[in-house]
């Protein structure tokens, strides 16, 4: 709750800010000319300064809460405790008789081990007890293990820090939580604060460390452009695949009637189904080998393909048709010249968002199964609690996949110069 009311803090307060002081210089361009933008497609472009503030606060964020030595300490959430930390307990024996006596608890990093700080037993009945605990861990702790009077001779803790305490309660104190258990026996839990454990989300250095260690020196036997390479080789020709059975068939289902009604009930059929949904069956077609991977995306992109190319030639403006035929044009000049260029934005549409499942879908299909890959990077991180690696696996998986579509988008302006004009 708290990270989403600090980004939600973040988001107005920047927008108030650029808009006031980066802004107010007046735009002198072809949307500043029109009197009516809202709900017009053509005046709304990405703020790039919006950008750029909405990826810095994401990393200010992770190292907000991982505690980052890439920012200054003030910024820092509120970490775990480390240290010395010291509470009472109160027994109180058969007859009534009360003692008390301070139990000391090191808290340290769950990477080390620590020994017991020295304490001194004290005078009464009750003594004084020791014993360490990893930051964000909890412990139990058998305060009656060395006193006089024990849980077996009818003792009991009846009191933390002069609070009465009973089976089930708990006490907070200036260092973290004492409860107790059913049984009777302290459980000590240090304060955790607002920052996440490594194990959970590492810090942004340590991210990159691991990027650069893997960088060169591998995993696995194998680089990590190697890794990518045989995720993108995978993506490419299962998309390669898909596009040259579905533009095809798509173009078929856009021009004939057979055509549309033998094959609109499977490909409408099969678009919802998701693609991992057919691993298994896919894996007992074709094996865990890179046929089986390759049938899978070409499978995802299949259907998409189909549905965007034949989109696009029910889309094309009629007019245009007829002024062609007008003008003598043959079925397969009408084709070359009018459909197949009108149709070719929404090919391109469809090919990123076919580009975007399959390289969704071969990440979790190297989860199943697969010796090289960057889903099996992330598979292999996750069974040693490698949270560095998994992070730094998503993270590129990101940047890829951000950069193939930056890469479709030059491809269909290029290409498609047209798009967008009558």
């Amino acid at each position: 709750m708290i990270p989403f009311l600090l980004y939600a803090a973040i988001f107005i307060g920047a927008f108030y800010i650029v808009k006031f002081l980066v802004h107010r210089t007046a735009k002198h361009d072809y949307t500043s000319l029109k009197t009516v933008t809202f709900g017009d497609e053509s005046a709304v472009v990405s703020d790039r300064v919006a950008s750029v503030i909405s990826v810095v606060t994401i990393f200010v964020m992770w190292g907000i809460f991982t505690g980052s030595t890439l920012l200054p300490g003030f910024l820092h959430a509120p970490g775990p405790f480390e240290g010395e930390a010291s509470f009472e307990y109160t027994a109180q024996a058969e007859n009534g008789d009360r003692d008390t006596a301070t139990v000391t608890v090191l808290v340290h990093p769950v990477d080390q081990q620590v020994d017991k700080p020295e304490v001194d037993p004290g005078d009464g009945w009750a003594k004084n007890d020791s014993a360490t605990i990893g930051m964000w861990r909890s412990g139990l702790i058998r305060v009656d293990k060395n006193d006089e009077i024990g849980r077996s001779e009818g003792a009991k803790v009846v009191a933390v820090n002069g609070t009465p305490i009973a089976p089930g309660g708990s006490v907070e104190t200036d260092f973290g939580r004492v409860g107790m258990s059913p049984k009777g026996t302290l459980n000590f839990e240090p304060n955790k604060g607002w920052q996440m454990e490594p194990i959970w989300l590492p810090a942004p250095e340590d991210v990159a460390v691991r990027l650069a260690e893997i960088a060169s020196e591998g995993f696995r036997d194998t680089t990590l452009l190697e890794h990518l390479g045989f995720s993108l080789m995978r993506v490419v020709m299962g998309f390669v695949l898909g596009a040259l059975v579905g533009i095809p068939l798509g173009y078929a289902m856009g021009l004939s009637n057979w055509f549309r009604g033998w094959f609109d009930p499977i490909v409408e059929f099969m678009r919802p189904v998701p693609p991992l949904a057919l691993i298994p069956l896919v894996i007992i077609w074709a094996g865990i080998g890179e046929a089986g991977k390759i049938i899978l995306l070409f499978l995802a992109a299949l259907w998409i393909m189909a549905i965007a190319a034949r989109s696009g030639v029910s889309g094309v403006n009629i007019s245009k048709v007829h002024a062609a035929y007008s003008l003598g044009a043959s079925k397969v000049q009408i084709m070359r010249y009018v459909i197949m260029p009108n149709s070719l934005p929404e090919i391109f549409t469809g090919a990123r968002v076919a580009m975007g499942v399959c390289w969704g879908t071969v990440v979790a299909a190297e989860l199943v199964a697969a010796e090289k890959g960057a889903g099996m990077m992330i598979m292999v991180a996750s069974k040693f609690q490698n949270t560095d690696i998994v992070i730094m696996g998503i993270i590129l998986i990101g940047v890829i996949g951000f950069g193939i579509d930056m890469l479709m988008r030059w491809m269909e302006r290029l290409m498609v110069p047209w798009k967008g004009k009558a």
